[in-house]
C-alpha cells in the first residue's frame, strides 16, 4: 500500500466516533493511475447503517433547535478549514480519483464554495403569513427540517458531491448520514473529520463507506426514521432507488445521468466554442455528468470546429493527475476504461471517423486517449448513452429545428450547451431545448449560487441556490386567528 497523500480516518465516522465495520469488512482504495491499493478502509454492514441511523435520530431534535446562526457558524467554519486545505483536498481527489490536478484544484475551491453558501442560507428560512380570501383567519406557513436524510454521492466528484449535499441539509437542520462511492471513500472521510473540527455535533453526521452499497442504502430508505434520500449517479441506479422509496414514501432528490447537446451555430465564434467545448467534454476527463456528450455543429463551420477541437485535444498532455503539467488523468476504474474502447469500437463499425485518439496507451493505469470522432451515425452508442469519458463525437446539422429536434430525442434534460453570436437565437433555442440547465456561450454553468438540476429522466429536484434547502425542508400550513 502507498497509503493516503495526506493523514485520513479509514474507518466508519458514526455517532461523533471513529469505528470498525461490525464484521471487519473493507475496501480498498486504488490509485488509477498505478493500479496500487493506497489503503482499505471500513465497508459498512447493513447494521453499521441502521447504527448510523440510530445516532442521526438521537441528533435530530437538538440539532433542528438550534438556532440557525450557530449552524450557519459551524458551517463558515467549515468552509474556512477546506479553503485552509484546499491543496490537501486536491491532492488526496487526485490520488484517488485520478483526475488532474488542476481540475482537483478547481474541485476543493468549488467544495467549499457549498459550505460558504448555505452559512448565508442557514439564516433565511423564512416562514409567510397571510389574511385567507374570507377574511375569517391568518394562513400561517412554517418550514420545519425533513428529518434524518441520506445521502448517496458518486465518484467522479468526491468533494463537491458530499457538501453540496451536507451544506444545505445542516443549514436546514437535519441530521445526516453519508454513503459516498467505494472507489473515492477518502475525501468523505477527511470531511468527516473537518466537520467534526468545525463543531458539528456527534450524530448530526455520519459517514459510512460501503462495498454492500445496494443492501446498506436500501436497509436506511425503508427505516421509517428516515425521511429523505438524496442521491446523485446513474439513471439506472436512480430508478432502483425511486422504486425502493416509495414503499415508506421517502422525500426524493434525484441528481442522474445526462446526454448533453453542444450546439455550434454557423455565426459562432468558432475559437470561443472550442475552448467550451475544451472544458465542457475534458472538464473532470469527461467523467461528469454534465459533461458535453454530443456535438452538433453546422455544416457551414464543421471543418473549421472540427480541426480546431482535435487540435486541441492534442495538445492535451495524459498522464498521473498528481503530476504537475497533466490535463488529462486516468479513468476512475478499469471498467471504465474498457467502456471507451467498446464507444470508439462500435462508433467505428457503423461509420465514424476517428480524427483523433481513440487507443488505450500502452501504460500502467486506466488511461484512455483524448478521442474526437467525425461522421457519427445516429446509432451510434456515443450518441445515446452517457459517455463519462475524453471522448467527442461529432455531427453536422443544418437547420434550427433539425438541431432542436436532434438534442431532444434522448430520455435525458440536465443539461445543454448552445454557441452563437445572435443572443435572440440562443435565448430561443435554450428555451426550446428539453434540459435544466443551458450554457449560452459557456462550457461550464455550475455554480453553488444557482439551481442545479435537470428534467426527464435526468432528475427530480435541485441543488443549489436556495432551491437546494428547500429539498430539506417541508412546509407546514397553521390556520390561526387573532
Amino acid at each position: 500500500m502507498s497509503g493516503p497523500i495526506i493523514s485520513v480516518p479509514t474507518g466508519l465516522y458514526i455517532d461523533g466516533e471513529w469505528r470498525a465495520a461490525s464484521d471487519g469488512s473493507q475496501i480498498e482504495v486504488l490509485d488509477p493511475a498505478t493500479e496500487e491499493v493506497i489503503t482499505s478502509v471500513a465497508s459498512a454492514s447493513v447494521e453499521d447503517g441502521l447504527a448510523a441511523v440510530d445516532a442521526a435520530h438521537r441528533a435530530l431534535p437538538a440539532w433542528a433547535a438550534t438556532a440557525p446562526r450557530r449552524r450557519a457558524e459551524i458551517l463558515r467554519k467549515a468552509f474556512e478549514l477546506m479553503t485552509a486545505r484546499a491543496e490537501d483536498f486536491a491532492r488526496l481527489m487526485s490520488q484517488e480519483n485520478g483526475k488532474a490536478l488542476k481540475d482537483a484544484r478547481g474541485e476543493s475551491a468549488y467544495a467549499a464554495e457549498f459550505f460558504r453558501w448555505y452559512a448565508e442560507e442557514a439564516v433565511r428560512n423564512i416562514s409567510e403569513v397571510s389574511t385567507n380570501p374570507a377574511g375569517t383567519n391568518r394562513i400561517l406557513v412554517v418550514q420545519q427540517p425533513v428529518g434524518v436524510s441520506v445521502l448517496v454521492t458518486p465518484w467522479n466528484f468526491p468533494a463537491a458531491m458530499a457538501t453540496r449535499k451536507i451544506g444545505p441539509a445542516l443549514a436546514a437542520g437535519c441530521t445526516v448520514i453519508l454513503k459516498p462511492a467505494s472507489e473515492t471513500p477518502l475525501t468523505a472521510l477527511a470531511i468527516a473529520g473537518l466537520l467534526e473540527e468545525a463543531g458539528v455535533p456527534k450524530g448530526v453526521v455520519n459517514v459510512i463507506p460501503s462495498q454492500r452499497s445496494s443492501k446498506v442504502v436500501s436497509a436506511l430508505v425503508n427505516d421509517s426514521r428516515v425521511r429523505k434520500l438524496s442521491f446523485t449517479g446513474s439513471t439506472q441506479v436512480g430508478r432502483v432507488l425511486l422504486r425502493e422509496a416509495a414503499g415508506t414514501v421517502v422525500n426524493c432528490s434525484m441528481e442522474l445521468g445526462g446526454n448533453a447537446p453542444f450546439i455550434v451555430f454557423d455565426d459562432a465564434d468558432i475559437d470561443e466554442a472550442v475552448k467550451g467545448a475544451m472544458i465542457a467534454k475534458m472538464r473532470n476527463g469527461g467523467e461528469a455528468c454534465t459533461a458535453a456528450n454530443r456535438f452538433y455543429v453546422h455544416s457551414s463551420v464543421a471543418r473549421e470546429f472540427t480541426e480546431k477541437f482535435a487540435a486541441a485535444m492534442r495538445a492535451m498532455r495524459v498522464g498521473p493527475g498528481l503530476e504537475d503539467g497533466v490535463d488529462l488523468g486516468p479513468l476512475v476504474n478499469k471498467s471504465a476504461q474498457n467502456d471507451m474502447v467498446a464507444f470508439v469500437q462500435d462508433a467505428v463499425e457503423k461509420g465514424a471517423r476517428v480524427v483523433t485518439g481513440g487507443v488505450r496507451p500502452d501504460r500502467k493505469g486506466y488511461f484512455y486517449s483524448p478521442t474526437l470522432l467525425a461522421d457519427v451515425p445516429n446509432d451510434a452508442r456515443v450518441m445515446n448513452e452517457e459517455i463519462f469519458g475524453p471522448i467527442a463525437p461529432v455531427q453536422q446539422f443544418g437547420s434550427v429545428d433539425d438541431v432542436v429536434a436532434k438534442a431532444n430525442a434522448t430520455e435525458y434534460g440536465l443539461i445543454s450547451y448552445i454557441y452563437t453570436r445572435d443572443l435572440r437565437k440562443g435565448l430561443l433555442v435554450a428555451e426550446k431545448i428539453e434540459s435544466g440547465m443551458v450554457g449560452l456561450n459557456r462550457g461550464v454553468v455550475s455554480d453553488p449560487a444557482a439551481p442545479f438540476g435537470g428534467v426527464k429522466q435526468s432528475g427530480v429536484g435541485r441543488e443549489g441556490a436556495h432551491e437546494g434547502m428547500l429539498e430539506y425542508l417541508e412546509k407546514k400550513y397553521i390556520a390561526v386567528e387573532w
